[in-house]
């Protein structure tokens, strides 16, 4: 969440467009639903809002490099794995769960 302060998803819409990072290799073309933040320490609210993405029609729920890399800053979320494992048992097994995006 601190991270938004300083990035406006320049990197992972990149990332969309030109197929790199973790859309490298994808045949499919990539749609991008909706974007939406894990709404603060401790990313509960990513859970919940990664569940509302799969009802409107998402099949993939992409992590952005500023949780689990600590992209641009090199401080990533303390609780991104909690998270991680919160959202995948939310969304279910045929949702794919992307830990990255560039």
């Amino acid at each position: 969440m601190q991270t938004e302060d300083i990035c406006g998803a320049v990197y992972c819409l990149k990332a969309i467009k030109e197929k790199h990072g973790a859309f490298k290799g994808e045949e499919e073309e990539v749609e991008l639903l909706g974007i939406c933040t894990c709404g603060g320490c401790p990313g509960k609210k990513a859970v919940t809002r990664a569940e509302s993405m799969v009802k409107t029609g998402c099949d993939t729920i992409v992590l952005s490099s500023c949780i689990t890399r600590g992209s641009p800053l090199a401080f990533p979320c303390p609780n991104a794995e909690q998270m991680i494992a919160a959202i995948k048992k939310r969304v279910g097994k045929d949702v794919q769960v992307l830990t990255y995006s560039h």
